[in-house]
């Protein structure tokens, strides 16, 4: 079980202060190109534009999104669409995943949760092993959201923990509680199990 620092009441300023002071000690540590993973969803976009307001050299980050529905890129609902349309403006790179692409370590595993405890879009019913010998795979969410009615092609729990930092932000007391059971070992939902995986320290806001 990984050590899980819980920071609470957040706000997205505060946490893009963090991913900022993150990547900017990141970049400094090393030259070249630098790969994180970043979530999908309504929470992460206007962290996201918070954070894009810092002096940070942009045009040498790589972004991979953790999940995405399967869906043409420039659809409503493609999580890499969205991502490109803030992270391009400023010169970085957004990777679309495919089965054949080749995912690095990232520097820097920035995740979401659901209530149900699915991170990414590995979802209770997809049994994601924290052993899987693949970085990238294919899925239906059972029930899938009427949200978003797509499969999904997601990063598995070895390429999302293969991090130098993980974050996670999650918020309300229904995910809260989800949570603090997996950090308990008390459940065994795709949180849990990629808690109990992680290699690193995570740094949870809620």
């Amino acid at each position: 079980m990984s050590d899980v620092t819980i920071i609470e009441n957040a706000d997205d300023g505060m946490v893009a202060d963090w991913l900022g002071g993150k990547l900017g000690a990141i970049f400094a540590s090393a030259a070249g190109p630098v790969a994180i993973t970043v979530p999908g969803g309504s929470t992460p976009f206007p962290i996201i534009k918070q954070l894009l307001t810092r002096d940070l050299p942009w045009n040498r980050l790589v972004v991979w999104p953790n999940d995405d529905r399967v869906v043409p890129k420039d659809h409503a609902a493609s999580n890499t669409g969205k991502l490109r349309a803030l992270f391009e403006r400023v010169g970085a790179e957004v990777a679309s995943l495919t089965i054949m692409e080749q995912v690095p370590p990232f520097a820097l595993a920035w995740l979401g949760m659901g209530a149900d405890g699915h991170v990414a879009s590995l979802f209770p019913n997809t049994d994601p092993q924290p052993d899987d010998d693949r970085r990238i795979m294919t899925l239906t969410p059972d029930p899938l959201p009427p949200e978003a009615p797509f499969d999904r092609i997601s990063l598995t729990i070895p390429a999302l923990i293969d991090s130098g930092e993980i974050v996670l932000v999650a918020r309300g007391e229904e995910k809260r509680a989800v949570l603090d059971d997996a950090a308990a070992g008390r459940s065994d939902l795709p949180i849990a199990r990629l808690l109990g995986a992680a290699r690193r320290p995570v740094t949870c806001f809620v």
